[in-house]
């Protein structure tokens, strides 16, 4: 069972003001939390690829391999690489790179994107959203098996007995794909044989048991064997010394951001209720001190049978030194305890 981080690099925006913290004072405060993690014990991190104001990272693999100069220890992965709107060969050469430097710690976790701003950025066309995603996913795991690859596809030129360098320490990647609700992208990983991380970002957890059935099955039936299966789950959260003081603190960051996506998603307001609710047994927010937090993770942990919980930290970029604290809490008493639980059920 691993436990890590997730972060989109969310920067800071006064909600008076609306000024909007200095990109490169957040990529700086990310590196120094990665090394907080490695230091406490944390089993992975994971940063996102976005390419707006209101986000400080539009290349995962760049704050990965600068915080891979600063880590011993810890995995060290994308959260997600929009893979659709990217090369998937340039790609593979990038994460192998953060590979070499790491020495074998990267991790790519593929996934559609949750915004579409980059399909303009680097000239795609959204009415292609899921055919680029399928054929650059096929060849992004054929770079990863194959030294040499002949491949042909629609939205680049083929590649014609064409040897791919650098290669990783292992000689291949760990390649994750994250899935938000669609039965199409379940049963896509599980064909391909490639371990998932399912986003729960709202409403409750257990509304996507059957997604989690659907991808054993699929597993299963395209041959797999059950033992390899991985399966994790990505959730909102923070953690506190006191449950109500981090809940009360945290709540207006959060639901700032909250709307300020919101806007333009056409969703109502964010209320106090939905994030009360979110914090419950029965909600996607892991928010709150260090018993609550275990025990919450470890209801999750229980109902989907996974191999991977990531606590996903930034949402509303609350204080660095909030954030600092919460990852010490995380590292060295939540981690030690939900592994220690679960050691008591084996």
């Amino acid at each position: 069972m691993e436990l890590g981080i997730g972060m989109f690099g969310d920067v800071q925006i006064d909600p008076t003001t609306g000024k909007i913290q200095p990109a490169a004072v957040r990529m700086q405060q990310i590196v120094e939390e990665v090394k907080l993690m490695d230091q406490v014990g944390v089993d992975f991190f994971g940063i996102g690829e976005h390419h707006r104001e209101d986000y400080a990272v539009a290349s995962p693999e760049i704050i990965l391999a600068a915080a891979a100069t600063v880590t011993k220890n810890i995995k060290l992965g994308s959260a997600v690489s929009v893979l659709s709107s990217a090369d998937p060969v340039k790609l593979f050469q990038d994460f192998a790179t953060v590979d070499l430097l790491s020495n074998g710690r990267a991790e790519l976790m593929a996934g559609r994107g949750s915004f579409i701003e980059s399909f303009p950025l680097f000239g795609y066309d959204l009415k292609d959203y899921a055919a680029l995603f399928d054929e650059k996913l096929e060849l992004l795991t054929r770079l990863n098996k194959q030294d040499t690859v002949t491949w042909s596809g629609k939205f680049r030129k083929p590649l014609i007995n064409q040897q791919i360098f650098p290669r990783p320490v292992n000689h291949s990647l760990p390649i994750w794909v994250a899935v938000g609700g669609t039965t199409s992208s379940v049963t896509r990983a599980a064909r391909l044989g490639l371990p998932v991380m399912f986003a729960i970002i709202g409403g409750a957890p257990e509304n996507f048991q059957p997604l989690f059935e659907m991808y054993q099955q699929a597993w299963v039936d395209n041959g797999h064997d059950i033992k390899d299966l991985q399966v994790g789950v990505h959730m909102h959260a923070f953690f506190g010394d006191d449950s109500k003081a981090v809940a009360d603190k945290y709540y207006p960051i959060y639901a700032n951001q909250m709307n300020r996506i919101g806007v333009t998603r056409g969703w109502p307001p964010y209320q106090r209720s939905q994030y009360d609710f979110g914090r419950s047994i029965h909600g996607h927010l892991v928010v709150g001190d260090v018993n609550q937090s275990v025990e919450k993770i470890l209801h999750i942990i229980e109902m989907f049978g996974l191999t991977r919980f990531s606590a996903h930290m930034d949402v509303g970029s609350p204080d660095h030194s909030d954030m600092m604290r919460a990852i010490e809490l995380y590292g060295t008493q939540i981690m030690p305890k939900v592994k220690e639980a679960l050691k008591k059920t084996e």
